[in-house]
C-alpha cells in the first residue's frame, strides 16, 4: 500500500539550492526577511535563539534540526538583547565560506549549518500549507549526517552532484518530517499521519486515487462511523476527506501533465474520472485553466529553467 509521506515528497520534487555555515559570538543577531522557499539548519555546537514570525521563540541547542517549509521572516541571535542586522536572502549572494555574526575573533558561541531548496511541483503551495510553519527536531543524528552530506556535495563539483543533492534533500525531508512530534502539531498532513485510522484512510486514497471513494466507504474501511470519520479526519488534517482527495488527485494530474507523455483520457482515468471531458471540467474548476493550457505552460517553464541553468553553467 502507498506511503503518503513518500508520495507527497516525490510530487514536491525538491532540489537543493545552496548550503552555508553560520556562526555567532558575543552580542549578535540577524533578521532574515521572508524567503518563501523551504530552508533548514542543524546546530553543530553551542546554542542560540530562533524567533520565527508568528511563532514562539525557540532556544536551539547542539544537535537540533529546524525545517521551515515556507520560511517566513525570522531572527537568529544570541541570548543578549540586540538590534539585529538585516539580511534579504533573495538579494544577498550565497556565501561559500562560513558567515560570522557578532564578535569576529575567538571561538564562536554557536555554529550552524543550513541551506535552502526549492520545490519544482506546481502544487507545492497546497502541500506546504498542510505542514507546520516550523518543524523542530532535537537530537536525531541521522539529520546531522544528512545536512553535512548536503554541505559537502554543495561545495564540491563532483560527478553526479545534482542527482546526489536531490536525493539527499528528499532524504532530509523524509527524516525531518517523520522525526517530528506530529501529535503536538496543528492540524495538517503530519497530524493526520500521527492518527492510525486517518493514516489508513490516506493510504487508501494514495494507493488508488482512481477509485470512486466516498466518506462512507473510507469510514467503513478504517472501522469508523461516517460522522466520526469525517470529524476526525477534518480535525486532524484540516481538510474534509473529499477535499483532500480532490486536491491530491489534482496534484497527481499536474505531475502527469508536466512529466509524462500521456493522453488526456489516460490522465483522467488515473485520477478517477471516467472521461477527458469530466476531468477537464474538474481541473478547470480547481486550477482556473484547462489541462491542455497547463501542460503547454509547464513545457515552456521547463524550457526556460533549462535555458537559464545552461547559461549559468557556461559562465
Amino acid at each position: 500500500m502507498a506511503d503518503p509521506l513518500s508520495e507527497v515528497i516525490a510530487i514536491l520534487r525538491p532540489r537543493a539550492v545552496f548550503s552555508k555555515g553560520i556562526s555567532g559570538a558575543g552580542v549578535w543577531g540577524v533578521r532574515y526577511s521572508e524567503f518563501g522557499q523551504p530552508s533548514f539548519c542543524i546546530v553543530l555546537e553551542g546554542d542560540c535563539l530562533l524567533e520565527v514570525e508568528g511563532q514562539k521563540a525557540i532556544a536551539l541547542a547542539a544537535g537540533d534540526f529546524v525545517l521551515l517549509p515556507a520560511t517566513p521572516g525570522f531572527v537568529l541571535s544570541g541570548f543578549e538583547p540586540v538590534i539585529p542586522s538585516f539580511v534579504d536572502p533573495k538579494t544577498t549572494p550565497s556565501p561559500t565560506d562560513e558567515v560570522r555574526h557578532g564578535r569576529p575573533d575567538g571561538d564562536p558561541d554557536v555554529r550552524l549549518l543550513g541551506g535552502s531548496f526549492v520545490f519544482d511541483s506546481p502544487d507545492a503551495g497546497w502541500l506546504v500549507s498542510l505542514l507546520p510553519a516550523i518543524i523542530h527536531v532535537r537530537g536525531v543524528e541521522r539529520l546531522s549526517t544528512l545536512v553535512r552530506m548536503v554541505r559537502e556535495e554543495f561545495l564540491h563539483q563532483r560527478s553526479g552532484r545534482d542527482f546526489t543533492l536531490s536525493r539527499l534533500v528528499e532524504l532530509l525531508l523524509v527524516e525531518g518530517l517523520r522525526s517530528s512530534h506530529a501529535k503536538d502539531m496543528p492540524p495538517g498532513f503530519l497530524r493526520g499521519l500521527a492518527d492510525p485510522r486517518i493514516t489508513a484512510a490516506m493510504r487508501l486514497m494514495h494507493s488508488a486515487p482512481e477509485r470512486p471513494w466516498t466518506v462512507a466507504h473510507l469510514a467503513h474501511e478504517v472501522g469508523l462511523s461516517r460522522s466520526a470519520f469525517f470529524d476526525r479526519f477534518t480535525r486532524a488534517v484540516g481538510l474534509p476527506p473529499m477535499e483532500y482527495l480532490l486536491s491530491w488527485r489534482m496534484a497527481i494530474a499536474k505531475d502527469l501533465l508536466r512529466n509524462h507523455d500521456l493522453s488526456l483520457t489516460e490522465v483522467a482515468l488515473r485520477v478517477g474520472y471516467g472521461s477527458a471531458g469530466t476531468f477537464s471540467t474538474a481541473f478547470n474548476r480547481q486550477t482556473g485553466q484547462s489541462p491542455g493550457r497547463f501542460s503547454r505552460m509547464s513545457i515552456l517553464n521547463n524550457d526556460s529553467i533549462c535555458s537559464a541553468t545552461l547559461r549559468l553553467r557556461q559562465k
